[in-house]
């Protein structure tokens, strides 16, 4: 028996194909709402944190996370070798630009004088 339904055909067919290619291509882009930044950076004046990705802050995360966990810290067989941590070197973004800070000249308080009455 023919099927009756429009889901055999060609143009079903690579219409199909092209939905799975473009919401495969919208889950898996790096720079999407859900992934990473195209330029990351620490919080600066102005600025509150944001979720940063563990991967952003060093090269080698799954050491320092494995490290932190105490994974393999009895393994007597195989003991693990010293952590070396590889850190990134992030910017800060800024939004305002902080003025230098004017610092007075040394209070220095007359010993002869009486001071100011308080009412």
């Amino acid at each position: 028996m023919a099927s009756t339904r429009n889901k055999n055909t060609p143009g079903n067919y690579c219409q199909d194909q092209r939905q799975n290619t473009q919401s495969e291509s919208w889950q898996l882009y790096t720079n999407g709402a859900n992934g990473l930044a195209y330029d990351s950076r620490l919080a600066g004046n102005g600025l509150n944190p944001g979720q940063m990705p563990w991967s952003t802050l060093s090269y080698n995360p799954v050491d320092i996370e494995t490290f932190l966990f105490g994974i393999g810290s009895t393994n007597l067989v195989d003991p693990v070798s010293p952590l070396r941590p590889e850190l990134k070197c992030l910017s800060s973004a800024n939004v305002f630009k902080k003025q230098d800070i004017i610092m007075p000249v040394p209070l220095a308080v007359s010993k002869t004088q009486r001071p100011f009455p308080i009412p």
